[in-house]
């Protein structure tokens, strides 16, 4: 007989000790998709980001594990023993627990879209491993109690695990796109329409047919009824903000889904955002958008009906009534470490429920709630509470308010200093991840100058505000009659047109900080906001590629890059980036770079310092600044506006992009192709006959 050298007691020890370590690890998953689940909708921070993802990976893997193990655990002992027959009975009693932590906690369903569009091979795995737990079920069942309340936590968990997959697949592109179609209507029947015509006219009558028109009245949507805004409770704060936002959210959703929009929700979203200040505005984008966000990657939205409300109330329910009939069943046949064990699961089970509750309490979905209530005395406490609450808990957020920033010279300037070939592969990876983001009070200011701009070019006809949808600097440029000096800066591939210009404004405002006396921030407001949106922008076209028009912007940077990090070890510059960026200016750009070249490289680092050294002859500073600056704001809204819904919303669980709250801005300020204009006034048709 072969030597064993593992023995069969060690192996049974283990396998005992592997479900304990396996099923509280579960738990521990699950406190972090909770604790963390919300955090990304208002942070940046990349470890946070990095927990939540492997988190995510790993819970249902754990659990699924741990069902396997329980399922081996109970097929390997022998009935005859009493001690294993206690010992699987209250292990197959974590069993429920474990389809409970498949369920998912309702601050996260998905981590990225994809997995929403994964909902049906979640369904066929998930419903595997329910199988699983119902045979565990099954085959550890007798009489003891432990047995009994086995079935209030299976019943929870069953509603957990039809939660995530309903709001999986409420979330999934076709089911989504799907939820905004209107109801089938065939229209005014052409067959009796047309024997009428033929009636009237057999009978001598002379027949007119005449259009009807239908002028767009505010409120007036694409669902044929009107949307009114409730009279806000004044105990709420914003929430005269919070319904509009609601309202906004429901009639924009089609955006996401790369749907048009109806010319009645656009006049309606005109009324109220060319009438509202910039902080408001912004506002309620934040509220819509975080209402977005819930849609796509929480069960948030079940709250909102009487049955979400009630499938909650159970699964609290079933939870805490074990709870209590578990202090007082008896334990004496139990392992001390078992009894610990699903003391500890009991109570992550509730706290991780009432968290949940806490949260919902603490959101925008709550305060729009009690925004509808009449005031009272109940209201006013229940408001406080929560308010108490939600500043405990810190949930007042709703995006970062934060832009990331990349500036092409810079990071040359340090690559071109490197020792090691490797050194600069490292820092770009990471760059990519710890990139520097400005403070708030920057974006305040940039917010204003873009709703200034927007709201301004909202004014015009509808026609023109699709026409203004492709303009990139065309508009600015053509208002300031410089479309002949700065023009072919602007056209041809517009990943060329940022480099362009995020080089010459990088040029301009270093060329600039050394003419003026002292601080020149104080004194060119719009070189720093220019400078702003320049390395946002750069960011957006080296980081978030598919945030732009298709392109060669990656290839088309790093080509710039070579050929700017190859000029500063030649000219050995690289101590001082005021040195550098003089030396790029006083290179001749007397014949056209792409002459020189002749299409063997993408670079365009000295096309910008001739379009540098053509800016810095404009007029004064103030005027060059206010030109860059425009120029900056339309290239930031076309960049907006030609990105599609899905990579939107694809940002909103990164912190959110200042990029998507311009593109939902300037929907809501009819700057948009996403609405129909021919024939959207036509109501029907008339006959008229004499």
């Amino acid at each position: 007989m072969a030597h064993e050298f593992i023995s069969k007691g060690f192996r049974k020890f283990w396998n005992r000790s592997e479900i304990r370590v396996s099923v509280l690890f579960s738990l521990v998953l699950q406190i972090i998709l909770v604790l963390m689940g919300n955090k990304r909708k208002y942070t940046t921070k990349i470890w946070l980001r990095f927990i939540l993802w492997l988190s995510y990976l790993l819970a249902d893997w754990v659990a699924t594990l741990s069902i396997g193990v329980l399922s081996n655990l109970q097929g390997n002992e022998s009935e005859d023993d009493s001690s294993t027959r206690q010992i699987y009975t209250v292990t197959s009693f974590w069993a429920p627990f474990l389809l409970l932590h498949l369920g998912g906690p309702d601050t996260i369903t998905a981590y990225s879209l994809e997995d929403n569009e994964l909902w049906w091979r979640n369904f066929v795995t998930l419903g595997g491993q329910l199988v699983a737990v119902l045979y565990i079920f099954l085959n550890a069942w007798s009489n003891n109690i432990l047995n009994l309340l086995s079935i209030p936590i299976l019943i929870a968990g069953l509603i957990k695990f039809g939660e995530r997959i309903w709001a999986l697949r409420c979330a999934s592109s076709e089911c989504f796109r799907k939820s905004m179609f209107p109801s089938a209507e065939a229209g005014p029947s052409y067959a009796r329409h047309m024997d009428e015509y033929l009636s009237k006219k057999d009978e001598g009558f002379k027949v007119s047919i005449e259009t009807t028109f239908e002028v767009p009245t505010i409120g007036h949507t694409h669902h044929h009824h009107l949307r009114t805004v409730i009279r806000p409770n004044s105990i709420v704060p914003n929430a005269h903000n919070l319904q509009h936002a609601h309202k906004f959210f429901t009639m924009f959703k089609p955006l996401f889904a790369d749907l048009i929009l109806s010319i009645h929700d656009i006049v309606h979203s005109q009324s109220f955002f060319q009438e509202t200040s910039c902080d408001e505005v912004f506002r309620v984008i934040e509220i819509e958008l975080g209402f977005m966000y819930d849609l796509f990657y929480t069960k948030a939205l079940k709250f909102n009906s009487g049955l979400g409300c009630f499938t909650c109330l159970v699964t609290c329910g079933c939870v805490v009534s074990v709870s209590v009939f578990f202090l007082y069943i008896d334990k004496r046949h139990y392992y001390t470490v078992d009894i610990v064990i699903t003391y500890i699961l009991l109570i992550g089970a509730i706290v991780l429920e009432i968290y949940a509750v806490v949260l919902k309490l603490c959101s925008d979905w709550t305060m729009l709630w009690l925004s509808k209530l009449s005031s009272g005395a109940v209201v006013t406490y229940l408001y406080q509470a929560i308010s108490f609450i939600s500043s405990s808990t810190k949930q007042s957020k709703r995006w970062s308010n934060k832009v990331g920033q990349h500036n092409l010279i810079s990071f040359c300037l340090k690559k071109s200093a490197d020792k090691y070939w490797f050194s600069s592969y490292y820092d770009k990876l990471m760059f990519k991840y710890w990139y520097d983001r400005p403070s708030i009070a920057k974006n305040n200011k940039l917010k204003e100058l873009i709703f200034e701009q927007l709201l301004t070019k909202s004014k015009r006809d509808s026609a023109d505000c699709k026409e203004l949808c492709d303009q990139r600097g065309e508009w600015v440029l053509k208002n300031e009659k410089c479309d002949n000096i700065f023009g072919w800066s602007v056209k041809g591939e517009f990943d060329k047109s940022i480099l362009l210009w995020h080089i010459a404004t990088d040029l301009c405002y270093d060329e600039d900080s050394e003419s003026l006396n002292g601080d020149s921030r104080g004194k060119c407001p719009l070189g720093e906001l220019s400078k702003l949106m320049s390395e946002y922008m750069l960011y957006i076209l080296d980081l978030r590629p598919f945030m732009l028009p298709n392109g060669i912007g990656q290839i088309r940077f790093q080509d710039t890059c070579a050929e700017a990090t190859e000029f500063f070890k030649e000219r050995r510059s690289i101590a001082n980036e005021g040195r550098a960026r003089g030396g790029l200016l006083r290179v001749s750009t007397e014949i056209s770079p792409s002459k020189v070249k002749r299409g063997r490289s993408n670079t365009v680092l000295f096309e910008a310092c001739r379009l540098a050294k053509e800016l810095q002859k404009w007029e004064s500073t103030e005027k060059k600044w206010s030109l860059i600056n425009n120029v900056w704001v339309e290239i930031l809204c076309y960049a907006a506006n030609q990105c599609q819904g899905n990579h939107h919303a694809q940002q909103l669980r990164r912190g959110g992009e200042l990029l998507t709250h311009v593109w939902l801005l300037m929907a809501h300020l009819g700057i948009t192709k996403h609405f129909q204009i021919a024939d959207d006034h036509e109501k029907g048709v008339k006959m008229s006959f004499y």
